[in-house]
C-alpha cells in the first residue's frame, strides 16, 4: 500500500527545484516586450542612487502561456487582497531606460 501512495497519478506532474533557484531573485522592476511569437519578461533590481542596473532574470513565454500567467497572477492577487487588504499602488519613480546600445533616433 505504501508503494501505491508514492506512485505518480496519471495527471500529476512532479516538479523539482534546485536550492539555487529556490533562493529566488529579488526584482523591483519588470520590463515586458513581445513579438508575434513570444513574450519576454526581464526582471531587474534597481537600487536607489545607482544609475546602472542589470537584468537579473529573463523569462520567455508563448503568447498563450503569457495569458495564462496573467490570469493566474490576477487570481492570486485577488486572493491575497481578500486576506491582507488592497495592495496600494504607489507612484513609479522616473527611471531613464538605457539598454547599453546607442540611443534610438527618429
Amino acid at each position: 500500500m505504501a508503494d501505491e501512495k508514492n506512485k505518480p497519478q496519471p495527471n500529476q506532474l512532479n516538479i523539482e527545484i534546485s536550492e539555487e533557484v529556490a533562493d529566488g531573485i529579488y526584482s523591483n522592476l519588470a520590463i515586458i516586450t513581445h513579438s508575434n511569437s513570444e513574450f519576454v519578461l526581464d526582471f531587474v533590481r534597481v537600487m536607489p542612487g545607482v544609475p546602472k542596473a542589470k537584468v537579473r532574470s529573463r523569462i520567455l513565454l508563448t503568447p498563450q502561456h503569457a495569458k495564462r500567467l496573467m490570469r493566474a497572477l490576477a487570481d492570486n492577487i485577488q486572493k491575497f487582497e481578500q486576506v491582507h487588504g488592497t495592495i496600494r499602488d504607489t507612484d513609479m519613480p522616473e527611471i531613464p531606460m538605457n539598454f547599453g546600445g546607442p540611443a534610438a533616433q527618429a
